[in-house]
This record gives structure tokens, sequence and C-alpha cells, in this order.
């Protein structure tokens, strides 16, 4: 993402493909269908668990369409307002009159200003907008998207008495991310609403990709992060755990390997302590009895010990 530009009070984002992405064919793949929907004149809407690339990867699709970018993150507290706009300060005007020198008329008049938010500006300008998370606002603060992805209109609130409505631009897309696993703070999406646009699925990335990934990310070769993620993948499958374990996981050992040049070996204890800790994090305090949390902590250490054997590698760096 490049520079940003404030427009009103609204800040867009000129969005650039990041350096470290990860194109392997099945995210070439999904990339492409997407992009084809969004030319086709639909919005697109990316739903799956939480560390499946799903900003990421509509963070990419804004950068490949070329035109400037608006992000809103779903909250409980979304209004429709704070999609749209609302009446921001006053604008004072006073006019005194002496036409007749003895004789002076004075005329003062207060009007409310109206402000574009980042719904609004998108529409009007016809940039793309990144609604992340949108099914944690409530279904009622997302009702004015029914008729800008019907009709093309967006119908402004009855406080902006100038503007009634606006036609949307034909550039305008958006592009929805869920995460439908969460249910705190999660509301079912609308059915108008999801009538309305493309729903593309996406899991957990398969061996190929996480590798890449996290090599990316991390800067080490894959000959080192292949045990992590190998060790990240098995955890994630014995389902003992609060929090799925995602790539972001395997993503935050490999980062803190290079950084503390360590071997990914069950003989490095400080190599041990990160992973206990981040893969035990996993687990919510108080959420099981000391005898189990043992026994979790058991578990990972044979995980730690089967993909990072002793004297398996050398440190980061050495030869």
């Amino acid at each position: 993402m490049d520079q940003a530009e404030e427009i009103g009070v609204v800040t867009t984002i000129e969005p650039r493909p990041r350096a470290d992405f990860v194109r392997t064919q099945s995210v070439e793949a999904t990339a492409r269908r997407a992009l084809g929907y969004l030319n086709a004149g639909f919005s697109v809407h990316f739903r799956g668990p939480a560390g499946t690339g799903k900003t990421t990867l509509a963070l990419h699709l804004a950068a490949l369409l070329g035109r400037p970018m608006v992000m809103i993150t779903g909250d409980e507290e979304m209004l429709t307002s704070t999609l749209v706009g609302t009446q921001h300060g006053y604008h004072f005007r006073r006019v005194v009159d002496r036409f007749i020198h003895t004789v002076t008329k004075t005329e003062e008049t207060a009007d409310k200003r109206w402000a574009d938010h980042r719904l609004t500006t998108a529409c009007r300008e016809g940039y793309t907008l990144i609604y992340d998370e949108f099914t944690r606002s409530r279904p009622e603060a997302n009702n004015v998207l029914l008729s800008v992805l019907e009709e093309g209109l967006l119908v402004l609130p009855a406080q902006n008495q100038n503007e009634p409505y606006i036609k949307v631009h034909p550039n305008f897309r958006v592009i929805f991310t869920s995460n439908p696993q969460e249910y705190a703070g999660v509301h079912d999406a609308q059915d108008a609403l999801g009538d309305r646009i493309v729903t593309i699925d996406m899991g957990h990335a398969d061996r190929e990709l996480e590798l890449a990934i996290a090599a990316a990310r991390s800067g080490l070769p894959p000959t080192q992060v292949a045990p992590i993620v190998d060790m990240v993948r098995e955890f994630r499958e014995t389902g003992e755990y609060d929090q799925t374990p995602t790539l972001r996981t395997s993503i935050m050992i490999c980062r803190m390997m290079s950084q503390e040049r360590l071997a990914p070996t069950i003989e490095d204890q400080q190599f041990v302590q990160i992973c206990m800790d981040i893969l035990g994090g996993k687990s919510l305090p108080g959420g099981k009895g000391d005898n189990k949390r043992a026994q979790q902590q058991k578990m990972l250490l044979s995980l730690i010990e089967h993909h990072c054997p002793a004297r398996s590698f050398t440190s980061v760096g050495e030869v």
C-alpha cells in the first residue's frame, strides 16, 4: 500500500501488491476467479476461519483493480451513519446591513454541515471498499448496502436535505470478508445481502502454500520452516486446543527462530520454550484443569521432539 490521501474526512489508500505475497497455483486460481467476478460488476465475499488469508487476498485484489481503496472493519457499534456519513459541525453566516446609516440590521444563520463517510466516498468516486469481518456489524447497519449493490443507488439519511441519494460510480466494488467459525460478536448475514454477492469459501492453506508463506515472511529457507509447518499442522489435526493454530502460528515461531538465530531442535531450550509459549497459548486460561494442561504440554513436547529431533539442524546462519 502506498501513500494515503485525505479526501474530506475519509482517507484513501493507493494499494500495491505486497512484495512477499506468495503465488501458488491454488492462490492464483482463487484470485483469478474473484477478479473475474469483480470485473463483471459483482462484489465478492471471502468466507473462512482465521488465518486463511482472507484479508491479504482482499488487499491483493484491490491492488489488481488499480483504484484507490477504503477499508472498514465490522464492529458491534457500527451504525448506518458510520458507513454513510452524518452531520458534522456548523457553518455560521452573519450579515450586517447598514444601508441606512441610522439603522443596523443583523442576520445570523447556522447550518449543519454534512460529512461523507467511507461508503459514500467510495460510491461517489468509484473506489474499492474492503469491508473486513462485516458480520461483526449488526445486520441493520448493513441494510444500506442492499440498494447500493442492486440498484446502484446510495440512499442518504434525511439529515442531508440537499442530496437524498447518489448514483453509485460504475467502478465501485466491495470485497467482504467474514469468519463463520467465531461466535462471540458475530451476526448472521442477512439473506438479502448474501444474495447480492459472490461468496468464495476459503480453508486452511495446503502444505505447499504454508511452507512458501512461512519462508517468505520469516526469511528462512524452506528446509528450516518445514518442520515448524508440519508440527503446527499436526497439532491442528489433534483438536487438542481451544483456539485453532493457524499459519500465523508457524510464522510466529519461524520469525522468532530467524530473529534469535535458533535451530529447530529439541536440544535448544530457548526454541522449545518459544514453541511452548506460542502453541500452548492456544488453550484459553482456566479452560482446562491442571491435569489436562499437563497432558497437553506433554503432547506438545512430543510433537516438538518428533518434528525437531536432536541435532537435526544447525542454527540459523550456520553452515
